[in-house]
């Protein structure tokens, strides 16, 4: 199940997805679009392979609850969800932005994976196995200037991911975040078109630097989400994984490591990390 599906990397997900042999469920709040996008998907499908589609808000718990009750019937062997759906939300300074569109970016970017996750881990526990991926972004590991609503609520997401992945330590459920990178999506487009006057000059001409170079290809991170989704990922979980920085296809060997260590997960920097010692007043 994929939420955010109809459109951007969602779509570019689920494309990955169904040329690796799932059957899916896309999800996502516009009907129209979604529809288009079954479509669309069900013409590279095989024969046999199921590509269906429900509406719903994800932010909404009812509406949520009635998105697995579909997952369930329409996928009998349902174990995999992507955590998808997100917005920048208000751009400008904290005190200039409306409150309620603030809030509303944290319900959708975060409550949007926390009430899914809540939702599937017990029908994955009954099963025994269940694979989670949640999309984090840049907000989760650098200040984020002007959309101060996406990078707290990504920042959430990424620690909700690695504390649920110790509530389910040992039941074969993994997950994980997952960074796709810079992205040429509507996201861009919103920030190009609120301009540098909201989004700040730098991070403004930045976006116009990738705009013009087209970003990093969507497909990096969808076959991230298919390897994270598969066999092959199992035991690695609670982690934070870039699509186009970390060498991920190399960490099935590197499994037991891993799993010792606190690589690919958000910490405080201390001065010893940076060769300095302050423990002497």
């Amino acid at each position: 199940m994929i939420t955010g599906g109809s459109q951007g990397f969602g779509k570019a997900v689920a494309a990955a997805c169904v040329e690796a042999g799932a059957d899916i469920l896309l999800c996502a709040r516009g009907a129209a679009e979604l529809e288009e996008t079954c479509e669309w998907l069900r013409a590279r499908a095989a024969t046999g392979q199921r590509v269906v589609a429900h509406a719903a808000d994800v932010s909404d718990p009812a509406s949520v609850s009635r998105l697995i009750a579909v997952a369930q019937e329409q996928l009998p062997t349902f174990t995999g969800l992507v955590n998808n759906a997100g917005v920048y939300g208000p751009k400008g300074r904290i005190e200039d932005v409306a409150w309620e569109e603030w809030t509303r970016a944290i319900e959708i970017n975060l409550f949007g994976a926390v009430l899914p996750c809540r939702a599937a881990l017990p029908l994955f526990r009954l099963r025994g196995y269940g694979k989670i991926i949640n999309l984090s972004g840049g907000g989760a590991t650098a200040p984020m200037p002007c959309v101060s609503a996406y990078a707290a609520s990504k920042a959430a997401v990424v620690r909700f991911t690695e504390t649920i992945a110790q509530e389910t330590a040992g039941e074969n459920i993994d997950i994980n975040a997952v960074g796709p990178g810079p992205l040429n999506t509507r996201l861009l487009d919103e920030l190009l078109a609120a301009g540098p006057e909201k989004v700040g000059a730098a991070f403004y001409e930045k976006a116009v630097q990738q705009k013009a170079n087209g970003g990093e290809p969507l497909g990096k991170g969808a076959a991230l989400c298919v390897f994270l989704l598969s066999a092959e990922s199992d035991g690695i979980s609670g982690r934070l994984i870039s699509a186009i920085w970390d060498p991920w296809p190399s960490l099935p060997k590197r499994r037991e490591e891993l799993a010792k260590s606190d690589i690919y997960t958000l910490r405080r920097i201390v001065p010893q990390d940076r060769g300095l010692d302050w423990s002497k007043s």
